[in-house]
């Protein structure tokens, strides 16, 4: 797959593209009905696929603070588009300037000029143009004035976890917020994940012979609540199961809030500097406090169990 970082990074020979348009952030269910689709016509036609995204997040520039908890970093986002059958990924840079372009004005600059759009496929709620002027019924009716069709895709209602809720980036880390990782699970088609770099901590857990690679997070990651979770980490090439947790341990009076990950009888793992990752598989407990040393390490070694039970089968 192609990733364009500018409109000016488009080759001049691409051609015409069937293109869709979002923020895309976690690439859920509901994104992939979309993608599929736009990837289906473009095959049908003898096209290829432009996913188009933004950086930075367009609310970090229309209400600096706003950022919402990121689902997935840019280059995981485009891992799994390219995964999908996506052609290219154009990352446009989204600064004020750009904020201000009207729904009429970023179809002619964008959609005709640089892509040539033949097709567009959005979700329904697609909003665009200065103040989300623009909706998939103002995008029909400028295809109609360039020539290109636009296809609606209906999101599926999801199951209980959600209430009967569309797939949503905003479902899926409300859901991480509660710790539901099991339900943002649903909505995104996959475990979560957060990434980083492996950083030293306070060693306790070396010292206790629980050895954990403690992350320095992409900013703005969705971390689930504090907790104990089963999951995975991804590291040195492998896919490991293991014991997750998120907060600022409270047994030893902690204050900053960290995701930690001890992989299952791996205590052979040098993982300083390295780039991994974590996907959460399910809760097991809340964080807490325990009267002695002894008691706590009771605790993880239950969690530990619990644990392997719970990624036997992942």
């Amino acid at each position: 797959m192609q990733r364009w970082r500018d409109m000016a990074d488009v080759p001049g020979d691409w051609g015409r593209s069937v293109v869709t348009i979002g923020s895309y952030d976690g690439v859920h269910r509901g994104h992939q009905l979309i993608i599929g689709q736009a990837v289906e016509a473009a095959r049908e036609s003898g096209l290829r696929t432009v996913a188009i995204t933004f950086d930075p997040h367009p609310k970090e520039v229309t209400r600096p603070g706003s950022h919402p908890p990121l689902l997935a970093p840019h280059h995981r986002r485009a891992e799994l588009m390219a995964e999908l059958g996506v052609d290219a990924l154009l990352v446009l840079p989204f600064t004020k300037e750009f904020s201000q372009l009207s729904p009429a004005e970023f179809v002619a600059k964008v959609l005709v000029e640089r892509l040539r759009a033949a097709v567009v496929v959005e979700g329904p709620n697609f909003r665009f143009g200065h103040r989300a002027a623009g909706t998939v019924d103002t995008l029909a009716e400028l295809g109609k004035t360039y020539g290109f069709e636009v296809r609606v895709v209906d999101l599926y209602a999801r199951g209980a976890a959600g209430g009967g809720e569309p797939f949503s980036s905003s479902l899926a880390r409300r859901l991480i917020a509660e710790g539901d990782v099991t339900g943002a699970a649903e909505v995104l088609g996959r475990p979560h994940r957060v990434e980083g770099t492996v950083v030293h901590g306070a060693r306790r857990g070396r010292d206790l012979g629980i050895p954990t690679a403690n992350l320095d997070l992409v900013p703005h990651s969705a971390v689930p609540a504090d907790g104990v979770y089963a999951g995975w980490l991804l590291a040195a090439g492998e896919r490991m199961p293991a014991a997750v947790s998120v907060g600022t341990n409270p047994q030893f009076q902690g204050t900053h809030r960290t995701v930690e990950a001890y992989a299952l009888d791996r205590t052979d793992l040098e993982l300083y500097g390295d780039w991994v990752a974590v996907e959460f598989g399910a809760f097991v407990r809340g964080q807490a406090t325990f009267d002695s040393l002894q008691a706590f390490l009771d605790q993880i070694h239950r969690d530990i169990a619990r644990v392997r039970e719970l990624t036997r089968a992942g």
